[in-house]
């Protein structure tokens, strides 16, 4: 592994755990454990995953107009964000192309950022030469980053602190585990419930190996975290979304808020909003994401290409896996609009075959956050 490799502060613990490491967004990071990607995937679904996500980035914006800045570069409604919620958004650009998406959280005195770590450092410096005068933007360095996910990710939290039993799916609070204080968000990127903890540097290998003594735990790599979110539909930065990339094309028209729409209360105002609300108004793209569900046992993956029956080039997969909690293959991809129609069959490209596939909707697994 190379020197220059990141190493969060579990590290040592993944070591000792048997994790298979591999370069991820500049870090040193575990891809699997020795139960492997299908059994860890599947214990997710089933009891509780722990991951390391100590590699993403997180942020604090503090001060009077903090939240009024940031509604500059989201299409998302932060002003009226209420305290102790979090919520999703992106940062666009002057083509309406998402820059990064990340998660926003309202903790009273200042705004909580966690943004995808390959992107880190170009949202620093976006939010950076964004700052307004009485604006102050702190990158949190002394954190680490824990999910706890899966559909008894509560009840083994609940044993460090009770409180969490009432929060619902995007709370968020601070308070105390093992005398410590973290950041706990009911949220995660599974599709499961389950929980996010932002949490000292120096706790984090004491946190971890108290969640572990829970033999509802086991730790889950970069391959199953994979494999979980595409089963319930949830975008990859990199891969089903890019600069390029609109969100009406990626079929996230629920990430922008009915304030920020036209003839909302606070329409437009973001950077690329000409573009976005006119596509939303008249619906007029070059592509749209969907999913898509094998019709033979082949995995397609990351970059097959998609035609027609009558072999026209008509889109290009941008996540696919095997699925293992619908034992079928599951894929998201790009596709012409004409194509888009849920039951419509396509044809991908692996290894000089031919492979149908049927477009259908998304999730493939039903999400099941805890809503109350």
């Amino acid at each position: 592994m190379s020197q220059s490799l990141l190493q969060t502060p579990l590290h040592d613990l993944h070591i000792r755990m048997g994790a298979k490491m591999v370069p991820f967004a500049g870090y040193e990071m575990p891809v699997q454990y020795n139960l492997g990607v299908k059994k860890e995937h599947l214990h997710c679904r089933d009891a509780a995953g722990l991951f390391d996500v100590s590699h993403m980035g997180q942020l604090c914006l503090r001060g009077e107009n903090a939240a009024k800045m940031l509604e500059m570069l989201v299409p998302v409604d932060i002003i009226d964000l209420p305290e102790g919620k979090q919520r999703y958004a992106f940062f666009t650009n002057e083509a309406g192309g998402i820059e990064d998406d990340l998660m926003v959280t309202n903790f009273g005195d200042h705004l909580f950022i966690v943004v995808n770590a390959a992107c880190k450092a170009q949202d620093i410096a976006h939010l950076q030469s964004h700052l307004q005068t009485g604006v102050e933007l702190k990158v949190v360095t002394d954190r680490a980053l824990l999910a706890l996910q899966g559909p008894k990710a509560v009840e083994v939290l609940a044993q460090l602190n009770p409180q969490v039993r009432e929060m619902v799916f995007m709370d968020a609070v601070r308070i105390e585990l093992l005398g410590q204080e973290c950041y706990v968000s009911r949220s995660g990127y599974t599709g499961e419930d389950g929980f996010e903890i932002s949490v000292p540097n120096s706790h984090a290998q004491a946190l971890a190996t108290a969640l572990l003594a829970n033999e509802c735990v086991e730790w889950i790599g970069l391959g199953a975290r994979d494999s979980l979110r595409l089963e319930c539909g949830l975008c990859l930065y990199g891969h089903d979304l890019d600069s390029t990339t609109t969100p009406i094309e990626a079929s996230l028209l629920w990430g922008i808020s009915k304030v920020r729409r036209t003839d909302g209360e606070r329409d437009g105002g973001f950077i690329g909003a000409d573009v976005i609300l006119t596509q939303m108004a008249t619906k007029a793209v070059s592509r749209k994401r969907v999913g898509l569900i094998g019709q033979t046992k082949a995995p397609v993956r990351e970059g097959s290409l998609l035609f027609d029956a009558n072999n026209n080039h008509v889109g290009v997969v941008t996540s696919g896996s095997f699925g293992p909690s619908v034992a079928i293959p599951v894929a998201m991809a790009y596709v012409a609009p004409t194509y888009s129609e849920v039951d419509t069959v396509l044809f991908a490209e692996v290894r000089g075959k031919r492979l149908p596939m049927t477009v259908t909707k998304m999730p493939f697994v039903s999400q099941r956050y805890y809503r109350g």
